[in-house]
């Protein structure tokens, strides 16, 4: 048997309006009338209101979830319009959490949604997650997944996970009683830059609609549970993982397993407290490590103007150049960097351009590792800062 998560003494009656609202959950048989009540009692805690967080707030209020907490310190932009579609033109420029609150109440003004506009982090999960009954994951870094899932395996908390690549999307159901964690399956994340983000990689705008549909309904069936009227009890992803290829259209599940070794769910334990987790996922340049070098978009700008000696390295890929090139720059992408070491001259300063300024910083380490003496800049902020301060002729993407 599937049991609620929500206990017979928090449910109340339904009224009329919420009836009338809810009448098609309530002709079916696996949900009813104490489904609803258990919808209704439910406190859920969307971390992130993006492409995932966004059929998941959809979704779930018009569900009836009683109380939906949103989670996100981020601003609304245009590129985000594309697939994060609780947000519309009018928000552009307001913090994504405002806005999501505006739409969930406009679909269902019977719940109630309360706002972080905040970033999650170590500090704060605790106290925040401690007061809802299940975590929906809408995240896109490793470093914010594996602060969720220790926090929701410290609490005790259902984490319903899904993430989002071009076009491929993963879901599942960790951190239950029984079932495996997020670190029985991934104990250690990527090396930093070995996955580019959506930002940098980009995704295909229905697949988080797909991913985060797929994550409400996992709720949905953790908060109704079993019913008496029905003959069979709800199967959650906990234990399997649901991968997606929306390009292929194919589905394929994998069993995972509860690691009785995990460090954090596991047998014994070693992890009783929230770590530092951008040091985990490798995101902090250690202490003997020598920081990349930087210059700002104006000053490579009046570089250029006064003609000094430079090479401008271009490290997007050329479907990225094919929406717009970076003036005077040499294309070589970060896969080739290394191999074509040659064709740069160490007496002259290098200036590595990605989108955003991340890429470029793992190309020039690449370089450094290879023996390249040379002076190398990271251009700040990348092709988008330059679109946006110094040639705004060119499109931000």
């Amino acid at each position: 048997m599937s049991l609620s998560i929500i206990p017979d003494s928090r449910l109340t009656d339904l009224s009329n309006e919420e009836i009338s609202r809810y009448s098609r959950h309530l002709l079916l048989p696996e949900i009813g009338v104490a489904g609803q009540q258990r919808l209704k009692a439910a406190k859920v805690l969307l971390v992130g209101t993006g492409g995932l967080g966004a059929p998941l707030g959809l979704y779930l209020a018009a569900a009836g979830v009683g109380t939906l907490g949103c989670v996100d310190f981020d601003f609304v932009e245009e590129s985000n319009l594309q697939r994060q579609v609780i947000h519309g033109v009018r928000d552009v420029g307001r913090p994504k959490v405002a806005s999501a609150k505006d739409r969930i109440k406009g679909i269902n003004p019977l719940i109630e949604v309360i706002t972080y506009n905040t970033m999650l982090s170590s500090a704060n999960a605790l106290d925040i997650i401690r007061d809802y009954d299940i975590v929906a994951d809408g995240t896109d870094n490793y470093q914010t997944r594996y602060l969720v899932n220790d926090a929701c395996v410290l609490l005790g908390k259902p984490n319903v996970y899904g993430s989002i690549f071009q076009f491929e999307g993963q879901a599942s159901v960790f951190s239950t009683k029984e079932g495996p964690c997020y670190r029985c399956l991934y104990p250690e994340p990527p090396p930093p830059g070995l996955v580019p983000s959506c930002a940098e990689g980009g995704v295909v705008g229905v697949l988080p609609g797909i991913v985060g549909c797929i994550q409400a309904n996992e709720v949905v069936k953790l908060i109704v549970g079993s019913s008496e009227y029905s003959n069979h009890s709800a199967d959650t992803l906990a234990g399997r993982l649901l991968l997606f290829d929306a390009w292929k259209m194919h589905f394929r599940t994998l069993k995972v397993d509860k690691d009785p070794h995990c460090p954090v769910c596991g047998e014994n334990p070693s992890i009783h407290e929230l770590i530092d987790y951008e040091q985990f996922c490798g995101l902090k340049t250690p202490a003997d490590e020598d920081p990349v070098e930087v210059i700002t978009v104006k000053e490579l700008k009046e570089r250029m103007d006064k003609a000094d000696p430079l090479q401008i390295i271009d490290i997007r890929e050329p479907h990225e150049r094919a929406i717009a090139k970076f003036p005077n720059a040499k294309p070589i992408p970060l896969g080739q960097m290394v191999r074509r070491i040659e064709e740069f001259d160490e007496q002259i300063d290098a200036v590595f351009i990605c989108k955003i300024g991340q890429r470029s910083v793992f190309a020039i380490r690449a370089l450094r590792e290879a023996g390249y003496k040379g002076r190398l800049l990271n251009l700040q902020d990348g092709f988008n800062a330059w679109a946006k301060e110094v040639d705004t002729s060119l499109p931000v993407y």
